[in-house]
This record gives structure tokens, sequence and C-alpha cells, in this order.
């Protein structure tokens, strides 16, 4: 990482950023560069530190007597500066271990330890009787006997090559390695398979010696470090599995346990690879790919057998407390618009970097925020800081407000910021591309706290030295950094893709070591440590998410812009024609091998083996609507934007009820991208741009209607998606033009 830092600053400054040069000033000038300066001068490391080291001092799991009292103490510095805040009260499934137990049964008899040692280095974590024990949430109950397979990461194509291999996993217990997807993803794919159990390990060379000294010579999980986290069906519904679709307020009813769709299919359990070494030892059959190898000192094996594995899980399925700490200042012009800033506040443990080194970051907003409204400033709309419950079970503090809110939030609110984990680095934004634009201006403003530069040129510099040399040119003539698109895994799930709320994901990271994730070492020693020893990127955070929020609630016109998404659309676009071009030469490229027998011949004749089987031609989809609509999402944004520029010209805006009704139609817009019936086979997700991938888990799939069917090769369903994501952005397209026509109808 030190060899990256240096390359940067060569880049820096041997001039590879002089297009900066060219940008025009008044894009980047804040609303108001002294209050933004007042603003900073309210931040206070110090303060970010030892609120840190308080919320972080005891496990604060769900449920917890520690995590209500974290709340308690949200609710209270926030009313200390001034806030209207409260707590609500959600009551919402949360299972927790009671029965683990897992043995190697044969050829040697093991018994797993499940327990990670306290450390004398790390002072939290020898508070063993308050702490969660390692497990896989939501997974059901079970008791199982079966052979072994090594899957490797356990995602689809995983096996495809185990099938060419000639190995089925029906009525076995797979094995896989942490990564390549979220981890839900495993036990739902090896259950589809016929698996009757699933172990999750953390293979040292994706987290452990392989990249770094373990905890606590270093950052890095060490042999008995264990990566608890859920299981959940989450791309179907997040949130209280019990009450899909509505908030599970007191007294709401809550589904049986069997009638619920979210539960894995199979037991599951997270182990450490000090666990998973001797199972693994004990299979034999083909050895595994080369890209399936970790750094485990044996040979890696598939299996199935001869190593036999008992499992048996049990697990106390309880109705717990879910408490969200809402804080607001009302708006003094437009209090029915909201701006809302998010992080959660309950971690698996102790939970100082996931999630409160965001939390504690989020509260010196509020503070700094709270300290101006006390000395005279009042923001034009309404700022709601909210501390999410239960986020790591499921996010279920976020999705439960949202689902009770969900017709109020349809009216007032305009954007939702979210923040998780932070630490040293770079910053990265993922979100609404309407936002691109605005999220970018603030980036520049935000100096970088080691490089004495804006911490947009950092991370622009990271992107021109990581990029291959056809990518540069494009990342040198971009007037702005292309922020990512948001798929799921933290709160702003529930306000873009349940409701249709432009969001925003923003963080700092590259830079902290890791190791910690879901463990009990994730301490506020460690993040001492390796996290950001200084929580000077915990300031930037701060000023980061500050300035956002301030922009946004005293933009006298929104600041959303419609050309950075129609062109971010017109690249799916791009990409699923792509996909189906490709999709059909290797088809047609498999079929010509099969006819040569090029699979006939098998290298080593000691392996199973299965050659791959025909597909199904690929059609010509038919995507003249979605290009017809594209083109008219593009047309629009432009007029839109030199009805804006026109208006900016003129120096000064318009007063009266035109402004208001012209920011409603803006952030607005939003909603016209969803549909009420949602997407097929999963209606909690409305969203037509942007989805969670049903095989992903955390992973976007963008127009995931159409972009999943062509992956599963339903053609006629693809035919159709197009139609209805081609009738979503005409939609959208008309609402752009209503803004527009209220534009030109204020310069008359």
């Amino acid at each position: 990482m030190r060899r990256f830092n240096l390359a940067v600053s060569a880049l820096l400054f041997l001039g590879t950023l002089s297009a900066l040069a060219a940008q025009n000033p008044a894009q980047n000038a804040p609303t108001d560069r002294s209050r933004e300066k007042q603003f900073d001068a309210r931040l206070s490391a110090a303060d970010i530190k030892a609120r840190l080291e308080r919320l972080s001092a005891h496990p604060h799991h769900v449920g917890s007597p520690y995590d209500k009292a974290n709340a308690e103490f949200i609710l209270s510095q926030y009313k200390a500066w001034g806030f209207e805040a409260r707590i609500e009260e959600f009551s919402a499934l949360f299972p927790t271990p009671k029965t683990r137990l897992l043995e190697l049964l044969y050829p040697v008899k093991y018994t797993a330890v499940l327990k990670e040692p306290p450390l004398k280095e790390d002072k939290a974590s020898g508070e063993v009787a308050a702490q969660l024990a390692t497990y896989n949430a939501y997974s059901i109950d079970g008791d199982v006997t079966g052979d072994l397979v090594y899957l490797n990461y356990g995602i689809l194509s995983d096996y495809d090559e185990l099938d060419r291999m000639g190995i089925d996993v029906r009525g076995k217990i797979v094995i896989t390695r942490y990564g390549g997807s979220w981890r839900g993803i495993k036990p739902k794919l090896a259950a589809e398979h016929g698996a009757i159990g699933c172990l999750i390990y953390s293979d040292p060379k994706d987290d452990g010696y392989y990249a770094g000294d373990p905890y606590p010579q270093g950052a890095w999980r060490n042999e008995f470090g264990v990566e608890r986290g859920s299981v959940m069906d989450m791309p179907v519904y997040p949130g209280d599995p019990s009450t899909p679709f509505v908030g599970a307020t007191p007294g709401a009813k809550h589904l049986p346990l069997g009638e619920i769709k979210v539960l894995t299919k199979i037991p599951v359990l997270p182990i450490s690879y000090h666990d998973a070494l001797p199972l693994l030892r004990s299979l034999t059959g083909p050895v595994a790919p080369d890209d399936w190898k970790g750094a485990l000192p044996m040979t890696y094996h598939v299996g199935p057998g001869p190593a036999k594995v008992h499992l048996k899980l049990e697990f106390n399925w309880d109705l717990k407390p879910i408490y969200d700490v809402i804080a607001l200042i009302k708006g003094s012009v437009y209090p029915d618009q909201w701006i809302i800033r998010g992080n959660h506040h309950d971690g698996w443990v102790n939970g100082a970097e996931d999630p409160l080194s965001g939390q504690a970051a989020i509260m010196e907003e509020g503070k700094a925020l709270g300290g101006l409204a006390q000395s005279g400033w009042r923001p034009k709309r309404t700022i709601v800081y909210c501390a999410w419950d239960g986020e790591e079970p499921g996010l279920i503090g976020s999705t439960e407000w949202v689902e009770t809110h969900a017709d109020e939030l349809r009216q007032k609110a305009v954007a939702y910021i979210n923040s998780d984990s932070n630490g040293r680095g770079f910053i990265g934004v993922e979100g609404s591309h309407t936002l691109q634009h605005f999220i970018n201006d603030v980036a520049r403003d935000v100096l970088d706290p080691e490089k004495n530069i804006s911490v947009w040129q950092r991370a622009r510099a990271a992107r021109l030295l990581a990029a291959p040399p056809e990518g540069k040119k494009d990342i040198r003539s971009e007037d702005d950094l292309k922020i990512g698109a948001l798929g799921s895994g933290s709160d702003y799930t529930a306000f873009l893709q349940h409701i249709g709320i432009a969001s925003l994901n923003i963080g700092y990271g590259g830079e902290s070591e890791g190791g910690a994730y879901h463990s009990i070492y994730d301490s506020f020693d460690h993040y001492l440590r390796f996290g950001d020893p200084t929580f000077a990127y915990e300031v930037a955070l701060a000023q980061t998410g500050g300035r956002a929020v301030m922009r946004l609630a005293d933009a006298e016109i929104l600041p959303f812009g419609f050309s950075d998404f129609a062109e971010t659309v017109a690249g799916y676009l791009g990409q699923i024609k792509a996909l189906t071009q490709n999709m059909r030469e290797e088809t047609l490229e498999l079929d010509r091998e099969l006819q040569d027998d090029v699979f006939t011949e098998v290298a080593d004749p000691t392996k199973a083996f299965r050659p791959p089987k025909a597909q199904d031609p690929v059609p010509y989809l038919n995507f003249a609507p979605l290009e017809n609509a594209v083109g008219t999402l593009r047309k629009c944004a432009e007029e839109y934007q030199k009805a804006r520029q026109d208006m900016e010209g003129r120096g000064r805006m318009p007063a009266g009820e035109e402004l208001p009704r012209l920011n409603e139609i803006i952030f607005r817009t939003e909603r016209a991208l969803t549909k009420p019936e949602g997407l097929k086979g999963r209606p909690w997700f409305i969203h037509e741009i942007y989805a969670p991938g049903l095989y992903t888990g955390y992973g976007v799939k963008t127009l995931p209607s159409i972009r999943e069917a062509i992956e599963l090769r339903q053609w006629d369903e693809a035919d159709r998606q197009m139609i209805v994501v081609a009738d979503t952005l005409e939609a959208y397209s008309r609402e752009i033009r209503r803004a527009t026509a209220l534009l030109r109808s204020m310069l008359k």
C-alpha cells in the first residue's frame, strides 16, 4: 500500500491531473462557503474518537442490553444538540444460536472448536459472556450427516465446474470459502442443487496470513476468527422476515416460521480456517482447479468424501426489539421536503469498524449542524438523521421504518444519504446517477487530510493508476468521476428500491487493513491500530456528508442531473446488447466444439469428466423499444439542462409557488422509475433500473428484469421486460418534460 501511495503522489506531482485547471470553478462553488467553514470548525477528531470508544465498549447485537443503551445514548446526544429526536421501536424475528455442533466422523474424528479466543492485546475480546456466538442468522434448524464436497466460493460458475468433473452435491454437505459473492447465495445455491448442509469458512488466502500478519501481530484474520453474518434471502425481500411489506410495529401480525420464504432451506454454519483445515485435509477425489486453491498447508481436493461430517444446529426463534433513533431539524421554507442521512448502530459483537466508525462520524455531523442551528441558521428543508438498528441481520431497522412511513416518504423524501463503515483512503460513492455531478462537486470541496489535495483529485489519481491504458483516456476526458450503482447490503436498500428515493452511499477506505469483519476482534483496539488511527478520515466523512446534506437542504433548485442518468442508462443498454451477443457467440462456439468432439479426450484420465451440455441458440431480441426510450430520455435530459442553464444565467432564482412545485417534480422523478407490481418473482423490489441480483446478493443488477431474463435464457421474458422498462423510461421522460416546461414558464 505504501508503494501505491507513492505512485499516486507521483501522478499528482507529474501533472497527470492538469486537466483540472480547465474545470469551471463556478461549478465547484458551494452554496455558502462561509457556513461550510463554520461547520468544519465544529468538527473534532477527538470527539469522534471518544464517541467510537464509548459506542464500541461492549457487544451490542440486536436485543442486547448495550444495543438499547447505545440507542438511548445516541438519542440523548441529538437532543443535546437541539434536534427533535425520538426512538421508534419495532419487534422483529432475530434467531440466536442454541446448539452448534460440527463433527468430522470419518476418516478421523474431530470436533470443531467454534470459538474465538480472547486476546490480551484486545480488551474487548475478553467480554465472552456478552458476545454473540459464531453463527449465520436465519439458517434453519437442522441435524444432518453426509459426505463433504469442497465447492470453492459456492457460486453458479463453481457448479458448472463441478458438473464438468462429474460430481453431484445431492445428499452431501458442501464447504465453501467466503468471497466471490454475498454469503447468503452459498446455501441458497447449495440447497437448489440438492445439498443437505453448508459450511462457510474464511480461507487465509482471501482473509488471513496470505494477505498479511494475522491479528494481533497484524490486522488480518487469525486462525480462529469467524465471520458471522446473515444468510436471509434478502434479494427476495429484506427487513423483518416475519412481516414482509409492512412495518413490524408493536401489535403487527407476524408470519409463522413455516410460512417465511427468506429463511435458508438447509442448515448453514460459518467456521474458522482452524476448524476448516482438518475437514478439507480429509477430502480426496479430484485435485481442485488452480483458481479454487486457497492458502492452507495442504493439497485442495474436491471430494466427495471420504470425509463424513455431522452438523447439528438449533436456534432460539425470538422476537427482539429494534431501536431506531430519528432526529430532525425542521426546514424553515420547505418543512415537508426531507433530506435523510443514515447509518446503523447495531453490530455483530463490538462493531467498532462496522458500523460504528461510520456512526461516530455521522453523529459528528449532527453535532456540527445542531451547533449551526443553535447559532441562528435554519435549513430550508427538513434534515433527518437516523441511527438504524438491526442492519446486520437483514436491514431490519431501516426497512421497517420505510415500510411504516411509506406513504409519507413518497410525498416528502428528497434524497437519502447512507454510510456504513469508514476508514483511511479514498472516497467511494455509489448511488442514483441523477446525483452524480452533485456528489462530485461535494468531493471537489473536501480536502484529503494526508495529501493536501481534494478527495476528488486523490480518487481520480487512484483510478488513473488502476485503469488499463485504454481506460485512462476516458478518465482524463470526463469532467466527473462516475459513481457506482447500488445493489443491496446496507440501509439505502428500502429507500431506493422499495420507495424510489434518490440515494447515495458514501465512505472512505482502501488503506485500512481488514481481517476483523464480523468477529469479536472488530474492536476499538483493532480500529485504533489499523482503521483510521488519527481519525482524520472520520472527519473527512463528516465534512463530506455534512456538505451533501446542507447543499441539498438549502438548494434553490435541487441539483439533480438528468443527463448523467441518461448516459448511464444508455451504457446499461449497451451492456445488455453486448451480453446477448457474447452469449450468442459462445453458444455457437460450443456447438461447433461439440460437433468436432473437442471434449472427448481428457488430459488426466483418472479424473471424472463430463463435457458441457449444448445450449439452445440465442435469438435476436427486439431492443428497439428500449433504444427509442433511451433516445427520448437523452433528448429530454438535454432540454432540461439547457433550461436550467438559462435560468442560472439570469443570475437570480424566481420566487413564488412555481419553485416548490418545480422541486417536487424533480425529486419525485425517481418514483417514476418504479413499478408498483415490482420485479418478477420478488415484488418487494420495484425499481426498474437498480436491484440486487437474485444470485449476487449485494451485487447490483442494472436493468435487472431484462438482464436476469437474458442470463437465464428466458428470451420471451426478456422481450416482454424490454417493453416494461421502455414504458418506465418514457414515463420518467415525461416528468423531466414537466420540469423543463415549468422552468421555461418561469423564465418568461
